[in-house]
């Protein structure tokens, strides 16, 4: 007997929607969040600097940015690792 696959139904081979959205879901909040604070940066640099005239070092704003995307994508990489683990001793 083949092992069951993961979002497919066993019994008709169709893809399960409900179980693909019930593991979309918190995926999504995850990166969502990521994306809402690696924000933050870009915004103070577009406040500060366009709409204020103040001038600044505006790579730091940068370069936290993209520390925040790059860690963020590394947390979101471990949680569909972890998840799948998960679901595979399911």
């Amino acid at each position: 007997m083949s092992p069951s696959r993961p979002f497919f139904d066993p019994a008709t081979g169709e893809l399960d929607t409900i179980q693909l959205i019930k593991e979309v879901i918190p995926l999504t909040k995850l990166i969502g969040a990521v994306v809402l604070v690696a924000l933050v940066p870009i915004l103070f640099r577009v406040t500060f600097g366009v709409l204020l005239g103040l001038t600044s070092e505006f790579g730091l704003y940068v370069l936290a940015s993209q520390f925040v995307i790059a860690v963020g994508t590394g947390i979101v990489l471990l949680y569909v690792i972890v998840r799948a683990n998960q679901m595979i001793d399911e």
